[in-house]
C-alpha cells in the first residue's frame, strides 16, 4: 500500500518526510502520504521530490507517467495502468470513500480488496449511513460463465473459491440499509469499481487473471463518454443478478 521505492530512496540518502517537503515544497504531511498510504503527488512536485533524491520520477511514481499518456486520448482518461497489480490500493479505497451519491462494484471475486484493506466493509458501512446507495456484484461460484473463466485462466476452481470466498467477506454487509449485495452469472467482460462520477474498469484478458490485465480510471465530464459505456453496463447485469439473504 506504501510506496517502498521512494521509502528506499529516502532511507538512502538520509532523508526526512520534514526534510523532504522543504525541497519539494510541500507540507510534511503530504511526504508522510507519499510513502504510508502510496499517493501520487502533482507532476511538478513529483520532479522536485524525484530530483532532491536523484531518482527517476517515474520510477517513484509509475502512475505519472501512464496518467500523462491516458490524458493525450481521452479527457475522461485519469490514469492507464498496465496491470491492477501496478494500482496502489489506496487508489480503490479513496475512490470509495470520496462516494457521495452511489457505489457500485461488478467483480467476480476481487478478493484482494478486503486482503489490502481489512476495513473495506466498515468503510461500505460508512458511505451507506451517510446516504451513498451501495450495490456489490460478485460472482456465482455455480455459473457456467464462471467455471469457463476458471478454466480460461488456467486456475481450475480457484475462481469459484475466490467468489465464494469474497461473498463470505460481503456476508455481514447483508441487509445493511442503503446496501445490496446480489451474485451475477454473466460473461464479465471488465470488473468496475464505480463511485459516483469516478470510475476504475480493470479488462478481462482471455488466459490471464485480473490482476494482470490492464486497469482504466475514469472520470465522467460528458454525457456519452467513455465513462457512461462503462457506467451504463451495470444495470443490466444487476437486473438478473440474485440477491443474497442473510445466513
Amino acid at each position: 500500500m506504501g510506496n517502498e521505492r521512494l521509502r528506499a530512496a529516502m532511507a538512502a540518502g538520509g532523508w526526512t518526510h520534514a526534510a523532504l517537503a522543504a525541497k519539494a515544497q510541500v507540507d510534511p504531511k503530504s511526504v508522510e502520504r507519499w510513502v504510508n498510504l502510496g499517493r501520487t503527488p502533482r507532476r511538478a512536485t513529483a520532479l522536485l521530490a524525484a530530483e532532491t533524491l536523484g531518482e527517476d520520477v517515474h520510477a517513484l511514481w509509475p502512475a505519472l507517467r501512464q496518467a500523462r499518456s491516458a490524458r493525450a486520448v481521452s479527457p475522461e482518461l485519469v490514469a492507464l495502468y498496465e496491470q491492477r497489480a501496478d494500482v496502489p490500493v489506496s487508489v480503490f479505497v479513496d475512490l470509495l470513500a470520496q462516494a457521495r451519491e452511489r457505489i457500485d462494484v461488478l467483480v467476480y471475486a476481487a478478493v484482494f480488496l478486503h486482503e489490502a484493506y481489512p476495513r473495506l466493509n466498515d468503510l461500505l458501512r460508512e458511505r451507506a449511513a451517510k446516504g451513498c446507495a451501495v450495490r456489490i456484484a460478485v460472482g456465482d461460484a455455480d455459473s457456467g460463465n464462471v467455471q469457463q473463466r476458471g478454466q480460461e485462466e488456467r486456475f481450475g476452481h480457484g475462481i469459484e473459491s475466490r467468489c465464494r470466498l469474497a461473498l463470505m467477506h460481503y456476508q455481514p454487509l447483508v441487509d445493511v440499509p442503503g446496501i445490496e449485495i446480489r451474485t451475477h452469472g454473466t460473461t464479465l467482460y471488465n470488473s468496475i469499481y464505480r463511485a459516483d462520477d469516478q470510475l476504475l474498469a480493470n479488462a478481462h484478458v482471455w488466459g490471464v487473471n485480473a490482476y494482470g490485465s490492464p486497469v482504466w480510471h475514469l472520470r465522467r465530464n460528458s454525457s456519452g463518454g467513455i465513462f457512461d459505456t462503462y457506467a451504463n453496463s451495470f444495470d443490466p447485469v444487476w437486473a438478473t443478478a440474485t440477491p443474497v439473504r442473510e445466513e
